[in-house]
C-alpha cells in the first residue's frame, strides 16, 4: 500500500482503479468480522469496550500519522470541523449501541439488525447526495441482505417464543446503531480530502475523551489477557480496519461500499463456526452462498 495515499477528490478518480479501493475495504470488513472473538474474550461491559477501543485505537492511530508525517492534518477548519466531530459522535455511539445489543440480543441477531446499514447507506445517497443507484444493485443488497438473515439463523431463534422486552431494547439499539454507521459512511466520503485514518484518529480521541469517566468510576479490568484482548480491540479492530476501510471508501462509489460491507457479518458468522463451535445448519449455509451471489453479480452488473 502507498504510505502517501490520501483520499481522492472526486469517486471518479476512484472508479479508475476499482481494485486499489477494494481490496482495502475487504480486508478492513475481514477484520472487523474478528471482533466477536475479542469481545467474548475481554470480559468488559459495553461503555468500559468501547473506551479501550477508543484508547488504544487513539495509540495506533496516533502511531499511523506519526510515521506518515501528518500530524498537521489533525487540525480541522470551519469547515470540515463539524462533520468531524459529527462522525466521531455517531460511531463512537454505535459501537456503545452495538455492544450494549450483543448484552440483550444474540450475537447472530444482533448483526443482521446492524447490517441494515447498506439499505439506510442507498437510500441516504439517493436523498442527500443525489447520487443515481441503479435497479440492480438495489436487487443485489436486497438479496445478500436476505441471504444474512438466513445464515445468522435469525428465522430459528425467532421461531423459538416470545421475545422479551429485554430482546426488543436489543433490537432498538441494533437499529439506532446501524443509522449511526450509515451516516458515518456517507460523511467519511464527504471528507475525501482527509489523508487517510484522520478521521479515525478523531473518532478515537473524541471517544476516549468523553468515555474515560465511565472505567474511572467502575472499575478497570483485572490487568492481564482482559487488557490485552481490549488492546487488539482498539488496534486491530479500529486503528488498523477503520484505516483500510477509509481508504477504501475514498475509491468507492457508495453502492459498491454498500455491498461490500456484508463481508463484515459473513466472517462474523464463520469465525462463530470455527471459533465457538457453533454449527452452521443447511439454511445458514444457504444464506453464505446467497450472499455471495449478490456479491458477485453486483460486480458483474457493474463491469458490463
Amino acid at each position: 500500500m502507498n504510505t502517501n495515499t490520501s483520499f481522492p477528490q472526486a469517486t471518479a478518480r476512484g472508479e479508475a482503479r476499482p481494485a486499489s479501493g477494494a481490496w482495502p475495504f475487504l480486508l478492513g470488513c475481514a477484520l472487523l468480522g474478528t471482533i466477536g472473538i475479542f469481545l467474548h474474550e475481554a470480559k468488559a461491559d459495553p461503555l468500559t469496550a468501547t473506551w479501550f477501543r477508543c484508547a488504544f485505537g487513539l495509540l495506533g492511530m496516533s502511531a499511523w500519522v506519526i510515521v506518515r508525517r501528518q500530524t498537521r492534518c489533525l487540525r480541522v477548519t470551519r469547515s470540515n470541523g463539524p462533520w468531524v466531530l459529527a462522525a466521531s459522535l455517531l460511531m463512537v455511539s454505535s459501537w456503545v449501541l452495538f455492544f450494549s445489543a450483543i448484552e440483550r440480543i444474540s450475537t447472530g441477531v444482533a448483526i443482521v439488525l446492524f447490517h441494515v446499514q447498506p439499505m439506510w447507506v442507498l437510500l441516504f445517497a439517493s436523498l442527500w447526495l443525489k447520487e443515481a443507484i441503479g435497479t440492480q444493485r438495489i436487487v443485489a443488497v436486497s438479496v445478500a441482505m436476505c441471504g444474512l438473515v438466513l445464515a445468522t439463523g435469525i428465522v430459528g431463534h425467532t421461531n423459538g417464543g416470545s421475545p422479551q422486552s429485554d430482546y426488543w431494547m436489543g433490537v432498538a439499539a441494533c437499529l439506532a446503531g446501524s443509522l449511526c454507521m450509515a451516516c458515518v459512511t456517507l460523511i467519511a466520503k464527504r471528507l475525501r480530502e482527509l489523508p487517510a485514518g484522520v478521521l479515525a484518529w478523531w473518532q478515537c480521541a473524541i471517544g476516549t475523551l468523553l468515555l474515560w469517566i465511565w472505567p474511572m468510576q467502575h472499575g478497570w479490568p483485572a490487568w492481564g489477557m482482559s487488557w490485552a484482548w481490549l488492546a487488539g480491540l482498539g488496534l486491530i479492530h479500529t486503528g488498523l480496519a477503520y484505516t483500510l476501510m477509509y481508504i477504501g471508501m475514498a475509491r468507492l462509489d457508495t453502492a459498491r461500499v454498500a455491498v461490500f460491507q456484508f463481508v463484515y457479518p459473513a466472517v462474523a458468522i464463520i469465525i462463530d463456526w470455527l471459533v465457538f463451535d457453533e454449527r452452521l445448519s443447511g439454511v445458514q449455509m444457504a444464506g453464505i452462498a446467497l450472499m455471495s451471489v449478490a456479491i458477485w453479480f453486483a460486480e458483474r452488473s457493474r463491469e458490463a
